[in-house]
């Protein structure tokens, strides 16, 4: 009997949380297809986690937990999805399509003679067995269809949160199996030597919430210290900071910036959302002094509720947005961080 298959991507021996949203995905394509759902854990912990694959819906979770595995390293990791692909011969290979799941599954589609798509953001199951998925492009300004070969594995990138997870279901149970590794570490030419990870910081495509800044951050009328090099850069991080992140703590959000607020050397390009920069699909991006160059909204438009926030009612980003206010960010944002403190009690 196929199935659907499911990468679960770990970091230090936990589930990348998104993983559970390419879970959600394939349980409504197995339940069209009347297949079950396998997960495939790799590296560290895979057995505990097991556990917590089914709760999220897996019928079957393949499971490798050899050293080779501990850290991701595409050589090993291609070698073993391609080999389970080869040897289960699943209807499709989902994950959601971070940079690590990109080149995963374009490797192992390539061993395995298969088809990829990635960023689809919709899927729909066909009764023949082929899979059709939209897609957005052209800066998701069009959407594109592309239906997948009857009877052949389809490999699919997932747009991070076009998607939902099943709500766990701790009673859940699921067939466990274990399986070694296809490649010995003397094989393996990609060594890992240490990771260095920021901490303190909400990941952006991951965040339910976003709230960014554009050039307009630099018009703070807090004055800058004698003997600043640069006012404007001054003020604008000043605004990042004491404006912006007070709004942000309030709702629980991420900071998010334009490329030409990360061009002004305001804030890191780690915060950058846009075409060069992150692509993201919050509940809800509040944009504050950002005009809407198609650039920008080529990595926010999909979100769910867009707040605008500008002095120009005629700002392209008007166009994209649920709601407007045309005004001076340095009186709305603290205005509304204040009301948003007294009514979420904070």
């Amino acid at each position: 009997m196929s199935a659907v298959f499911v990468w679960i991507e770990t970091f230090n021996g936990k589930a990348i949380s998104s993983s559970w949203e390419a879970l959600g995905a394939a349980k409504e394509l197995a339940a069209a297809w009347s297949v079950p759902v396998t997960a495939l854990v790799f590296g560290e912990h895979a057995s505990a986690l097991a556990s917590e694959a089914a709760a999220y819906g897996a019928d079957k979770v393949i499971v490798c937990e050899d050293a080779t595995l501990a850290g991701f390293r595409l050589e090993p990791y291609a070698a073993l999805v391609s080999k389970l692909v080869q040897e289960h011969a699943p209807k499709a290979v989902l994950a959601i399509g971070t940079a690590r799941a990109r080149e995963l599954l374009a490797a192992a589609a390539a061993d395995t003679n298969a088809g990829l798509l990635t960023e689809v953001s919709s899927l729909e199951a066909q009764p023949d067995g082929a899979l059709k998925a939209v897609r957005p492009v052209y800066s998701g300004k069009v959407l594109s269809e592309a239906v997948g070969t009857a009877g052949a594995v389809q490999f699919v990138a997932l747009r991070g949160r076009a998607f939902k997870a099943q709500q766990p279901d701790a009673a859940a149970q699921a067939e466990v199996v274990s399986v070694p590794p296809v490649l010995a570490e003397a094989d393996i030419a990609t060594k890992i030597e240490r990771f260095e990870e920021e901490v303190g910081t909400v990941n952006l495509t991951d965040a339910a919430i976003i709230v960014s800044g554009g050039r307009a951050m630099a018009n703070n009328p807090a004055d800058a210290p004698a003997g600043v090099a640069d006012a404007a850069v001054w003020k604008a991080q000043d605004g990042f900071q004491n404006t912006l992140q007070p709004l942000a703590d309030t709702l629980g959000a991420a900071i998010g910036a334009s490329r030409a607020a990360v061009d002004a050397g305001y804030i890191p390009y780690a915060h950058q959302v846009g075409q060069t920069g992150k692509t993201v699909a919050p509940d809800l991006y509040i944009a504050c002094g950002i005009s809407g160059a198609i650039q920008h909204q080529a990595g926010m438009r999909t979100s769910k509720v867009i707040v605008a926030i500008n002095k120009d009612a005629e700002a392209p980003i008007f166009k994209l947005a649920r709601y407007g206010l045309v005004g001076d960010l340095y009186k709305i944002v603290p205005a509304l961080t204040a009301e948003l403190k007294k009514r979420l009690g904070k």
